[in-house]
């Protein structure tokens, strides 16, 4: 059997701070192993990545989830070491308690705990990176591909993602909005604010673009999803003098869409604008745009209901299905299965003194012990 709560302890004592593992894969696979599980490292680029499976037979429930975390900020304003793994008055304290480091050694828990009931009637998987917080492009993305280009099957997946709200179990997500960024730069002629015939200002070109792009409604919103919403994120004239008309303009936004839209849609949408925007003027105005995920909706149904009951019997009350919040790793792993997100109370991710009490990693270890049961109980018939 496996404490979830040792576990977790171990995992936060390695500064698995992106891109480094600092040896947080191996506690991950040294576990796994021990359980029976197939492992294999799936190294890409510098990223460290774990799939490990027990079992050959169908349906193959995989859990996903990533052992990087974010930078611990002012270590001087934390109560504890952020790596150290206290336990003060019954709360886990360090970064990842419950971005998610907590939520890997439930779900290894759990099936400890359902392969020594011989619950295991089909397979259980892991599908572990180190590069959810980061770029996240050698990371689950590559793992997925490699997955699929082999012909691994995952029946259905649940990642470990804090999803709670208030209170532990009040949410789970089912899906998740689409996020594209878009890096504009309008180039201009630099030259003398008192001479400006000899110039071309790229800031109004700029501006005039930026209030095309907010003036559009993008959508009043989707079934199951909120609206969707174009951000401005940075504007950067890089000019100190008082007299010059500058040379070049950038601003960067964001847009997280529902399945109103594709991103693809809306890169050649900004494009456009922007074609627009400099007509008529010397300047030349250049939009990268970069597509971080599509908008994806895992629809209602035995998957879900049975993710809801096993929430349900340990809580008392029904989750929320929600889309709500950024984007996770589930957005890669969608292209291979229904995919669902169940964690802890999300409150304290990435902030200083990240904690989570030990009750609810108790309480989430018993919650995926159900999810477990029930499944193979549903889907191994």
């Amino acid at each position: 059997m496996i404490d979830a709560i040792d576990l977790t302890r171990e995992l936060i004592r390695k500064p698995s701070v992106t891109p480094a593992d600092a040896g947080a894969m191996d506690v991950v696979q040294h576990t796994l192993a021990g359980l029976g599980f197939a492992c294999r490292r799936m190294k890409f680029g510098e990223i460290e990545n774990l799939y490990a499976r027990y079992g050959a037979a169908r349906p193959n429930l995989c859990f996903a989830g990533h052992t990087d975390v974010v930078p611990v900020g002012d270590t001087a304003a934390w109560s504890q070491d952020a790596f150290a793994g206290e336990v003060v008055d019954g709360v886990l304290i360090g970064r990842g308690a419950v971005d998610m480091k907590s939520a890997i050694a439930a779900f290894a828990a759990a099936a400890a705990k359902a392969i020594a009931a011989g619950q295991v009637t089909g397979s259980l998987s892991f599908l572990i990176t180190g590069d959810e917080e980061g770029v996240a492009l050698d990371g689950t993305k590559r793992v997925v591909e490699a997955l699929a280009a082999e012909g691994e099957v995952l029946d259905h997946c649940v990642v470990g993602e804090p999803t709670s709200s208030e209170t532990f179990g009040d949410m789970i997500k089912v899906g998740r909005r689409g996020s594209i960024n878009a890096d504009i730069e309008v180039t201009g002629v630099q030259g003398h604010v008192a001479y400006p015939h000899r110039a071309a200002n790229p800031v109004p070109v700029l501006i005039g673009l930026l209030a095309a792009l907010q003036a559009r409604g993008l959508d009043t919103g989707y079934p199951e999803f909120q609206p969707s919403n174009l951000e401005v994120t940075r504007i950067d004239v890089p000019n100190t003098a008082t007299n010059v008309i500058p040379g070049v303009a950038r601003a960067r936004l964001n847009i997280r869409f529902n399945p109103s839209h594709t991103g693809a849609e809306l890169a050649a949408w900004i494009a456009a604008e922007a074609e627009l925007a400099a007509e008529g003027t010397p300047c030349q105005v250049t939009v990268t745009p970069q597509i971080s995920g599509e908008a994806f909706l895992t629809a209602p149904g035995p998957f879900t209901d049975l993710v809801a009951a096993a929430v349900a019997e340990v809580t008392g009350r029904a989750p929320e299905l929600s889309t709500t919040g950024g984007t996770s790793d589930a957005r890669f792993i969608r292209a291979l299965c229904p995919v669902v997100e169940l964690g802890l109370v999300g409150r304290t991710m990435h902030q200083v003194d990240e904690r989570a009490p030990v009750a609810e990693i108790q309480m989430l270890q018993a919650v995926y012990e159900r999810l477990i049961a029930r499944y193979f109980e549903a889907f191994a018939a």
